[in-house]
């Protein structure tokens, strides 16, 4: 891979077509196939700029969804193509795209080194030979998909008959990523599903060819060692190979928040530094009877990388990161939501988040999933919400029903951010004659969702101008807090030196190291479910609270070690890391759980 970063999903717009914008400098990045009306009005869009005949596929046509999703990514697909043959083709002159394509390069690089030295070359044939060695050295950033295994809807036809299994969201949109022409990646995310995890048997582009190479390989998106293990192990047995595993932080990260029961990053990706090779020799060992009971030649174990991100913000971090853990990779999302040629983010809400503090990116119930969800207080759907409370009509309208999951009230599922379920849940509530405070407190709870539907959509279609008449223009927005360190708008340029350290963007920011601020995020987290359970607190939730604080404490222990051994002091500041893990003991030391 051409650079040791890629771009991970961000929301549904904000990275729909970060491809576009970033593959042809060797940048990876994902795309969200969840919605597929978005995908649909996004390739409409693209197709029209690039003067290319654009056919709708109408929602109401067969199997609408997965074609809908397959050609829009064929679309990127060859206008990624083409945008690198076409920057192949350009002289090498400072500040042109194939220029700029090795200029982005970290130093590291052979192929940088190597560009840097044909500058350094006299005119004449020799260095018209190794300008097109270098042309040829160019690879293309992976045009990856993300899918959250669990928004797996079922779907109906309009006479209310179940469509089947195939056709629900989740599997619906893996045949379309499977059956476009991308040789990249589907990300898997938001925990397991057998159903789809099943469904990727039926298509041979997850397997190996002849010389053992993947058209189409598998990523998870995991949160610690132990799931990620059994999840692999499931994919082995079926013949199903995942080429890497993506260690994202529980908390510490942008989007929906899957807090683990007290484990934190460093010693999860210790876990997987010790085990990583007896964990390819376990999942090799299920991998060759299934591929040998394919009648698939049995060869080499594949690769498989490991790659971490959610809240890294330095380079110091970074390198740390992958040298020490011997990490194939790291992923950079938030703050990229400030670096608007890579992704959407329209201009009323990049000066809301320029101008943010600490206090306004919070970790939410904002998400009709029920999942923690990583929310902006100075959004346009945060304020939308509010205004529609003072006028007596909380609740958005669904009219897109990715998320509904909720059977309380009706037969067919219905999105708990509607304005039907809110109704339907606050009259029952106001049947209960509950304590005014406790009233209060469930009222918050049903009234706090959001349309995430339409939310993580509206800031793409402010940005292209494709808002539809009466469509909402409020904006939801899912930022990791580690944005509240990036404080201006950023070149591409800007970011990727400093991630790769040739600039610091964060010279004058006073920022916690990573580790310690997933720390007082989880202890955080840890005095909130206290409070949370503080009525109704069970004997199985008091040992759950009690095994979650401990694993904090050995967390711990294990940075306290970790600090002591090494031999950081041309990197990090210790004195003031030692303090700041000692502040955290404290806060943690000072929580009580009843007996």
């Amino acid at each position: 891979m051409s650079h040791t970063f890629h771009i991970p999903v961000l929301g549904l717009g904000f990275s729909i077509d970060t491809p576009l914008k970033v593959a042809r400098y060797g940048i990876s990045s994902a795309i969200s196939i969840v919605d597929d009306e978005l995908v649909e009005r996004i390739r409409e869009y693209h197709a029209k700029q690039n003067g290319i005949e654009y056919i709708a596929i109408p929602k109401s046509a067969d199997n609408a969804r997965a074609r809908r999703i397959t050609a829009y990514l064929n679309l990127v697909e060859s206008l990624v193509s083409q945008q690198v043959a076409e920057l192949k083709k350009l002289p090498f002159v400072l500040n042109n795209d194939l220029c700029r394509y090795f200029e982005l390069l970290p130093d590291g690089s052979q192929l940088k080194q190597g560009y840097e030295l044909m500058m350094d070359y006299p005119d004449g044939e020799r260095k018209t030979i190794f300008q097109n060695i270098l042309r040829r050295s160019i690879k293309v950033g992976s045009i990856d998909v993300n899918i959250m295994a669990k928004v797996d809807k079922m779907n109906f036809n309009a006479d209310g008959e179940y469509l089947g299994d195939e056709n629900t969201d989740a599997l619906a949109a893996l045949r379309g990523f499977a059956e476009s022409n991308l040789q990249s990646s589907v990300v898997l995310s938001a925990g397991m599903n057998p159903r789809l995890y099943s469904y990727l048997e039926n298509f041979d582009c997850f397997l190996p060819d002849s010389e053992g190479k993947f058209s189409k390989k598998i990523i998870l998106k995991v949160s610690d060692f132990r799931s990620a293990l059994i999840q692999a192990k499931f994919l082995a047995k079926k013949g199903l190979w995942v080429s890497e595993f993506r260690v994202e932080s529980g908390l510490n990260c942008g989007g929906h928040a899957f807090a683990t029961e007290g484990y934190l990053l460093g010693p999860i990706l210790e876990e997987f530094k010790q085990k990583r090779e007896t964990m390819v020799d376990e999942l090799f060992e299920l991998y060759k009877p299934a591929m040998l009971q394919k009648r698939l030649e049995l060869l080499p174990i594949p690769a498989q990388r490991i790659s971490v991100q959610g809240g890294i913000g330095t380079s110091e971090e970074n390198d740390f990161m992958m040298d020490y853990y011997q990490l194939d990779g790291t992923g950079w999302g938030s703050p990229f939501l400030l670096v608007p040629e890579v992704t959407n983010v329209d201009d009323q809400t990049l000066t809301q988040l320029t101008n943010a503090t600490e206090a306004d990116f919070y970790l939410s119930g904002a998400s009709p999933l029920g999942i923690l969800f990583n929310n902006f207080k100075q959004s346009s759907a945060e304020t939308q919400r509010l205004e529609r409370l003072e006028k007596g009509r909380p609740g958005s309208p669904c009219t897109k029903k990715y998320l509904c999951t909720n059977t309380e009230f009706t037969e067919k599922p219905i999105c708990t951010a509607s304005r039907e379920y809110q109704n339907l849940k606050i009259k029952q509530i106001q049947g209960l004659a509950l304590p005014q405070e406790e009233y209060e407190e469930q009222f918050n709870a049903i009234t706090e969702k959001i349309c995430l539907c339409e939310g993580l959509c509206s800031s793409t279609y402010i940005k292209y101008d494709i808002v539809k008449r009466k469509e909402s223009k409020a904006v939801a927005i899912c930022p990791g807090p580690n944005l509240t360190y990036f404080s201006r708008i950023y070149s591409l340029e800007e970011m990727v030196m400093h991630i790769y350290g040739k600039i610091d963007l964060l010279k004058t920011v006073q920022r916690p190291n990573i580790f310690i601020k997933e720390i007082d995020l989880y202890i955080d987290y840890l005095k909130t479910d206290i409070q949370n359970h503080f009525k109704d607190l069970t004997e199985k939730k008091k040992k759950s609270l009690h095994k979650f604080k401990m694993q904090l404490q050995e967390g711990l222990n294990y940075y306290k070690t970790l600090f002591e051994k090494l031999p950081w002091q041309a990197t990090f500041n210790m004195e003031d890391l030692f303090l700041a893990l000692t502040t955290s003991e404290n806060k943690l030391n000072t929580i009580v759980i009843t007996d």
